[in-house]
């Protein structure tokens, strides 16, 4: 307490000056002034993340560009070559990060909380934020084979779905070529990263497994390896261990002063042996080698144990959600789930791909990334709970759900970092969604917190009664990240809508007409103030447009705005400032066919243009459909989109490498193509292109999907003059009123006792 009557802002300014530097208070009272004024200027989790971030790249910039002769991975090969066009100039650059190829994939096993990711050329980081392992062919003549160092048309990848999660890829140069797969399994209760690699060269040479301190971020630290050649097991900084199937030919091992272990691989004569390594600077490095016959394969597995003891239990074991012993492998895990069948098979695969990514990222709370965003925030949740709930996986979203009162506060703050406003409108609306699709009651623990959370939303507003623009709106906030600085964001505001409508929804299920009454009258107010605030904006008076805030000329930042259509339907579909916003953006914010979002992403977004085309599919608007392929276009071979795509390069330039919010965005988008709820009814079909009906074609079917009212499985078959619609229900009371919507073939309203609809074409395929 006492510290707060110390100086310390005039000693740290004084300091500052007399020293020569710039004043960091008064710089930081200047960067202020670009945001509205609010409580939190910016979370501390965002400056935490950013610093050690941007700590990484400062050492980064030390160790790369003077060791440019080491093998580094694939981001670094291309982003440091004046050749490529992901080449960044860094002269001015105090840290080097990657901001060209930020993409991975994961892999793992439903319910065990250890991600190992693979990059695009192969390289295997099987700890968090850890160091890295790199396969590679060194021919006794001729260039190695350094799969960092290939071009895209040398290297295949892919992403097995069957009969697990594993990677796949395939690296060729010349003759030789070099295969390898990676998974994780579980061996007598312990989990490990396996990497099986095979290698063939036209002549002699290596095959080399090389233990790297570098991952797809940049330098991760090496001080120490110890290679123990009866257990077959090289140590790694005394405390985590590669463990080989197969006794290796050679080992050798380098520090940073004697350069990359390469250099010594490809002197003249043989590499010199080595089983232990000690290095200051943390860059060691380490090749355990197997000599490969010219035309013969050779094949080596290594293992990596994701822990060591057998002690420690996996994540949702640990939270008490499953039984101590138990094991979901993927069969069990994706018993019952919704499947998508359509005429493209890349689109399936990308769905299918996408509901493994959900289940492998929901151990317990849900995480929005494996990597760089592996940590629990209520916005990604929203979205990532959305889809795994609608494809039947209700137990995942339960037990993070049952999570949520850790994270509120005493007032009734859901908090995942402060300065979010929206946090308590996504947290209540995720569990009215759950119970919705469920069918189940909300438990008595979850209805309190809901009702804490509610009166949150009603005591943080502004005040109604005030005359600026902004009155009766949630406070400024740093709310998405994606917006701008701190405002009065609308997104905020229609989240908090939504939140309070599920409240009184939830309450009414629980027979609490008090709260439903209060918090009924408090969304209708906060819409009003929404209402008012557009009226009294600059930017949107006498408009139809929807800004950021009140306060923001209209730029990429009102993409936050159309959550008043999709997912929360606050407002009717064909709502003119809705349609006239998305206008704004289709014309103004679109790179590559995608939302180019140009605030801090400066990338295009695939999940942002999927909300983009969730409105326009909502409000039966055609354009919808050249927006989705764009974002089946932009992701990864492997079926990954990273948080935003370089325009450029195609490689992800922001955030995570593997987004979980975009696979659930993709899971919602290819559901509402089917089915889509709307007031009081069931839409059906809605979203299937012209090009998939054509006579003829096969049958398209999806599901079985959870809507409020029941699973519902959908098949449609096309003909030369008709389309027909069937599909099997589970109904839980009555049936809803369903509104078939067919291209070529116009609309019909069914009641919900029906099973099948025969619809005409208007139109013939020939004349089409």
């Amino acid at each position: 307490m006492w510290l707060k009557w110390l100086p310390w802002r005039f000693v740290v300014s004084r300091l500052a000056r007399s020293r020569g530097f710039v004043d960091p208070i008064h710089l930081l009272s200047v960067v202020h002034r670009f945001s509205q004024p609010s409580e939190v200027t910016e979370p501390v989790e965002l400056v935490r993340a950013g610093m050690i971030f941007h700590a990484r790249g400062l050492i980064n910039s030390r160790a790369i560009q003077h060791n440019l002769d080491w093998v580094w991975p694939h981001w670094v090969e291309r982003q440091f070559d004046p050749a490529d066009k992901a080449f960044v100039p860094r002269a001015f650059s105090l840290t080097h990060v990657n901001l060209t190829h930020r993409n991975w994939t994961a892999v793992g096993l439903p319910d065990w909380d250890w991600l190992p990711i693979v990059d695009p050329r192969g390289l295997v980081t099987p700890l968090l934020d850890g160091w890295s392992v790199d396969a590679w062919l060194l021919p006794d003549e001729g260039e190695p084979l350094l799969p960092s160092k290939l071009k895209a048309e040398q290297v295949e990848q892919r992403l097995e779905l069957e009969p697990s999660l594993w990677m796949h890829t395939i690296a060729r140069q010349g003759g030789a070529k070099l295969e390898q797969s990676v998974d994780v399994m579980v061996d007598d209760g312990l989990p490990y990263c396996r990497l099986r690699v095979e290698g063939e060269l036209p002549g002699p040479g290596w095959l080399a497994l090389s233990i790297r301190p570098a991952n797809p971020e940049g330098v991760s630290f090496i001080h120490q390896m110890d290679y123990d050649a009866a257990a077959g097991r090289l140590r790694v900084n005394e405390q985590d261990s590669v463990l080989f199937e197969s006794a290796a030919d050679r080992v050798c091992m380098s520090h940073y002063h004697a350069g990359d272990v390469l250099l010594k691989l490809t002197d003249d004569g043989e590499p010199t042996a080595a089983d232990h390594v000690d290095c200051g600077v943390g860059l060691a490095t380490a090749a355990v080698l197997y000599r490969v016959e010219g035309g013969k394969a050779r094949s080596v597995t290594a293992r990596v144990p994701l822990r060591e003891s057998a002690n420690v239990e996996p994540e949702a074991t640990r939270r008490g959600t499953l039984v101590a012993g138990q094991r979901m492998d993927w069969s069990s895990a994706l018993a019952g789930t919704c499947e998508c069948h359509v005429p493209d098979e890349w689109m399936c695969f990308l769905h299918d791909a996408a509901v493994r990514n959900l289940v492998l990222h929901a151990p317990g709370e849900v995480y929005p990334g494996p990597y760089t965003y592996r940590r629990f925030w209520f916005r990604d949740a929203a979205y990532i709970l959305e889809a795994l709930a609608s494809v039947g996986l209700f137990e995942r979203v339960k037990r993070c759900i049952d999570r949520f009162p850790d994270h509120q506060s005493v007032r009734g703050y859901f908090r995942s970092q402060d300065g979010e406003w929206d946090s308590n409108g996504a947290a209540i609306w995720s569990i009215h969604r759950w119970s919705q699709l469920t069918g189940e009651p909300v438990p008595d623990e979850l209805a309190k917190a809901v009702v804490r959370g509610a009166e949150w939303i009603e005591h943080k507003r502004t005040n109604p009664s005030g005359k600026k623009a902004h009155a009766g709106l949630l406070p400024a906030g740093f709310s998405a990240e994606h917006l701008g600085p701190n405002d009065f964001y609308y997104w905020d505001d229609f989240w908090s809508v939504a939140g309070l409508r599920s409240a009184a929804a939830i309450e009414h299920a629980r027979g609490k007409p008090i709260w439903v009454e209060q918090f009924e009258r408090s969304a209708a107010s906060l819409l009003q103030s929404i209402d008012q605030s557009l009226e009294r904006s600059e930017t949107a008076r006498g408009k139809d447009i929807i800004p950021a805030s009140p306060y923001r000329r209209m730029d990429a930042g009102a993409i936050g705005s159309i959550v008043g259509s999709y997912p929360l339907r606050v407002w009717p579909a064909d709502d003119a400032r809705l349609m006239g916003t998305i206008e704004f953006l289709l014309s103004k914010c679109m790179v590559r066919g995608g939302f180019f979002q140009d605030m801090i992403h400066s990338g295009v977004n695939p999940y942002l243009t999927l909300h983009m085309a969730q409105v326009l599919l909502r409000n039966g608007d055609e354009r919808y459909w050249p927006l989705v392929k764009a974002v089946a276009a932009l992701a990864s071979p492997t079926g990954q989109w990273p948080e935003a795509v370089h325009p450029g390069t195609s490689g992800g330039c922001m955030g995570d490498g593997q987004h979980i919010w975009a696979a659930a965005e993709w899971v919602l988008m290819m559901r509402a193509m089917f089915v889509r709820e709307e007031d009081d009814r069931l839409v059906i079909c809605s979203g299937l292109p012209s090009e998939w009906l054509q006579a003829g074609g096969e049958a398209l079917r999806y599901g079985p999907t959870q809507t409020p009212w029941g699973p519902v499985t959908l098949q449609v078959t096309p003909s030369e003059s008709a389309v027909t619609v069937t599909w099997e229900s589970a109904w839980r009371d009555e049936a809803p009123e369903m509104e078939v919507v067919l291209a070529e073939c116009g609309r019909q309203r069914v009641g919900g006792d029906a099973e099948r609809v025969v619809m005409e074409r208007q139109v013939t395929s020939q004349q089409a």
